[in-house]
């Protein structure tokens, strides 16, 4: 299995609770998948774990049940014995823990709010509707190639920056400071629409030429961006049937979006 599953794998584990029952040996609990010296691990945790592999391209498979289950067994002993060497108490253990919880109720606060505030079909067919109109009487959609880098404050995006204005290349530049995934890319984004952007990116994008980076780092959320137009291109727009999933996860960036400038309206949040 790739590291990056296990990881997933491990996080799911720890972010759930396992439950310890005293049993009669070879006797298990209902919904227990497995018991591991009294400790139970839920089908529904093996379930997560599941989903977890698929959502990474993993195919169901029994196979892929024994191993997921093998893993949280392994996780298991492995967490019991880190118990037993006093290990679970350490402030390194308990930093990593509170890391999970808080990223584990970020996940939920976020799913549940969705679920509460979905997007419909409706708003979907309207959206698609609305972009379709906004193209004007030429009828062609504009994409736009994009790279970015993402950084944790103004100052080390206007250092970046200035790199750049220096001459360094932009992928160089993201391959050595971008906290994002894509770093390992040059930072490449790939080819988008400005309305599958957030507003502050969408506002920027649209005003760039082919090879120029944006003049000012970008406030986000999570954190401060510089973006790179690459290329740009004209095309005839998608069908709604085409179009309809990037519609649908473009309304809910939109709407997490919202709601966590919600949030942050309602918040003192000091920044060193």
């Amino acid at each position: 299995m790739k590291s990056s599953f296990i990881r997933s794998l491990v996080t799911v584990v720890l972010s759930l609770t396992l439950v310890t029952v005293a049993h009669a040996q070879d006797e298990l609990p209902i919904n227990a998948a497995a018991s591991v010296n009294g400790v139970i691990i839920s089908n529904d945790t093996v379930e997560q774990g599941i989903q977890a592999a698929l959502s990474q391209g993993q195919k169901d498979s029994p196979e892929l049940r024994k191993a997921v289950l093998g893993k949280m067994i392994e996780i298991s002993l492995l967490s019991q014995q880190a118990d037993k060497d006093g290990l679970a108490n350490s402030d390194k253990a308990n930093r990593q823990l509170a890391l999970i919880r808080q990223n584990y109720l970020a996940d939920l606060e976020l799913s549940t709010f969705m679920s509460k505030n979905p997007v419909t079909d409706a708003d979907v067919q309207a959206e698609y509707n609305r972009e379709i109109a906004s193209l004007g009487s030429q009828g062609m959609i504009v994409e736009y190639k994009v790279s970015d880098i993402a950084v944790a404050t103004e100052a080390d995006a206007q250092a970046a920056l200035a790199r750049i204005k220096k001459g360094e290349s932009f992928d160089k530049v993201a391959k050595s400071v971008s906290l994002a995934p894509n770093k390992v890319q040059g930072g490449a984004v790939g080819w988008v629409q400005a309305g599958q952007t957030l507003p502050q990116i969408a506002s920027v994008l649209i005003t760039l030429s082919k090879g120029q980076v944006s003049p000012a780092p970008i406030q986000m959320p999570q954190g401060w961006y510089l973006i790179k137009l690459e290329d740009k291109k004209s095309s005839k727009p998608p069908t709604f049937e085409q179009a309809k999933a990037a519609v649908r996860n473009g309304l809910t960036q939109k709407k997490q979006f919202e709601f966590l400038s919600q949030l942050r309206q309602g918040a003192n949040i000091v920044v060193r």
